[in-house]
């Protein structure tokens, strides 16, 4: 009997697995992870039935191992790093579950499933708007990121409607098998057997049949783009190669694209292109005075590049580092510039944990000195997304530009369309992970943006997957992987919001309210 149930474990977790990982994996397949958690929530009941004792660790196994299947690659940048993200990242949806299990014991029928629908995507609300230590890569939404025809209405609910879609139809098979097995559909008439069959199918197709029904905004303007992708190693960009030479190797991919003499063109080059340099003095970088060239040999060009800046402050800070009488704080930066001379820029905002960002400094510095200090990145960013500005003779376009990791975070995304971008741009280096499937997940997370935004994308990439996305999720042009590269497209430009840049992440909010409304309910509740 043992040997029975453990193996039923066993094939119920390994379906599980293979359903809830196919979607990062394999292209087209985001439709498996609707029927992924049903093995588990299988896995759970049985538990339940059989009074299983320390099923907590079954659970933690499960997550920690689709988290190693879907982001192992994150090893490939920093092994310390993925192991903590790995473990951290389950431990934390274990806990959601166990929080599941807890209620379950206090309230009856279907309550602590609601429950756990709602602490689920509540606790994917907090990763993706207040978590310091936030690692949101496996929000249950973004398993349609190379499914979007599937997932248009995400410019109503964004992604964690996404989530919320997921439960439903895990959830709603999952009712019908207890059903079926209790012997309690049978007892049913057949109005309500037919009611459940049909609200279960309802489930998986009312959304598929909204997204094909629903179309992005017309682009009344468009704006020409060439992005560059200088294929430059990231892991010897600065052994191998000096920033003159790596100057020398964008601007060539620059040249060879198509220019429209007569037209306005944004020209995009990658995440911290170039070597670090103080922010006040731009204008005495070696880099930015051969762009300055190079722009007065294509006047109505604006070029957008990523820099790796610092300021100094007299203002003291946990995230800084002493010089002297002053402090020096260290940025991530997007940064436009012209013919003009005049230079732009924005601040990364959501910093990788450890690798740019101390988390809780308060707390993690003074660990950090026992070790000898310095250990995690001191990054700082901005409390708000902010807009660049790209002069098109008597029109100014506003452009968004989130800067790597900030293309996972949907509502702030939404935040420069809010603020009126009416195109949005994604600097990134993806050659971190190598050819792994880290860089075609982090691609896919932008396609959910534009839909999110309705906005098109001009995605560059130092190396990984460059590409011109439009409002609807399609890639209109890309580049391959770990090529030099250029590509000239156009992008619309559109003014009109979506629903859900409008009113912001209504699914969140809203799970999170249900999710205290009935943990306060099962803490009242006396134990059954």
């Amino acid at each position: 009997m043992m040997k029975t149930k453990t193996r039923q474990f066993l094939l119920l977790a390994l379906l599980g697995l293979v359903l809830m990982s196919l979607p990062w994996l394999v292209p087209h397949m985001g439709w498996t992870v609707l029927v992924g958690l049903v093995p588990l929530l299988c896995m759970d009941r049985l538990a339940s039935e059989g009074e299983m004792r320390h099923f907590w660790w079954c659970h933690y196994a499960f997550f920690v191992i689709w988290n190693a299947v879907t982001t192992w690659w994150v090893w490939n940048a920093t092994p310390g790093g993925a192991v903590f993200a790995i473990l951290a990242n389950a431990l934390q949806m274990s806990l959601v579950w166990g929080s599941f299990r807890f209620v379950k014991r206090r309230l009856g029928g279907v309550l602590p499933y609601i429950f756990l629908a709602a602490a689920w995507i509540a606790w994917e609300k907090y990763y993706l708007s207040i978590a310091e230590i936030s690692w949101p890569w496996l929000v249950l939404g973004n398993a349609f990121g190379q499914s979007t025809s599937l997932v248009q209405w995400y410019s109503v609910t964004g992604s964690l409607g996404g989530s919320l879609w997921v439960w439903a139809c895990n959830l709603a098979v999952f009712g019908l098998m207890v059903a079926l097995s209790d012997g309690r559909f049978s007892s049913w008439n057949l109005k309500a057997r037919s009611a459940a069959v049909a609200a279960a199918v309802l489930v998986f197709v009312g959304p598929v049949i909204w997204s094909f029904c629903l179309k992005a905004p017309v682009a009344e303007e468009s704006l020409d783009v060439v992005i560059a992708q200088p294929n430059l190693d990231p892991y010897q960009k600065f052994n191998s190669l000096t920033q003159e030479q790596q100057d020398r190797i964008l601007l060539s991919e620059f040249d060879q694209a198509t220019w429209d003499s007569t037209a306005y063109v944004l020209a995009v080059a990658p995440e911290t292109f170039t070597g670090r340099f103080m922010l006040d003095h731009y204008e005495s970088n070696p880099t930015f005075l051969r762009f300055q060239d190079w722009l007065r040999e294509h006047p109505n060009a604006t070029l957008l590049f990523g820099a790796s800046t610092y300021t100094l402050s007299a203002r003291p800070s946990r995230l800084a580092y002493e010089y002297g009488d002053a402090y020096i704080f260290s940025h991530n930066s997007a940064m436009v510039t012209d013919t003009s001379g005049r230079c732009e820029f924005y601040h990364k905002s959501k910093l990788v944990p450890a690798v740019e960002l101390t988390p809780y400094p308060a707390v993690i510095q003074p660990i950090e000195n026992l070790f000898g200090g310095n250990l995690m990145g001191r990054c700082v960013g901005q409390e708000q997304p902010s807009l660049l500005t790209m002069h098109a003779g008597e029109r100014d376009i506003r452009i968004g530009c989130a800067v790597c990791y900030e293309s996972v975070y949907g509502d702030w995304c939404a935040g420069y369309v809010r603020k009126g971008a009416e195109m949005l741009a994604v600097i990134t280096n993806d050659a971190w992970w190598g050819n792994t499937p880290g860089y075609k997940q982090h691609l896919s997370y932008s396609r959910l943006r534009a839909i999110e935004t309705r906005r098109y994308i001009a995605r560059c990439a130092n190396t990984g997957i460059s590409a011109i996305i439009d409002s609807e999720g399609h890639i209109l042009d890309r580049s391959g992987w770990w090529v030099r590269a250029h590509m000239n497209g156009r992008v619309g430009l559109i003014q009109q919001e979506s629903f859900f840049v409008r009113y912001g992440d209504i699914c969140g909010r809203a799970s999170v309210f249900l999710f205290v409304l009935l943990l306060l309910a099962a803490l009242v509740r006396r134990r059954k």
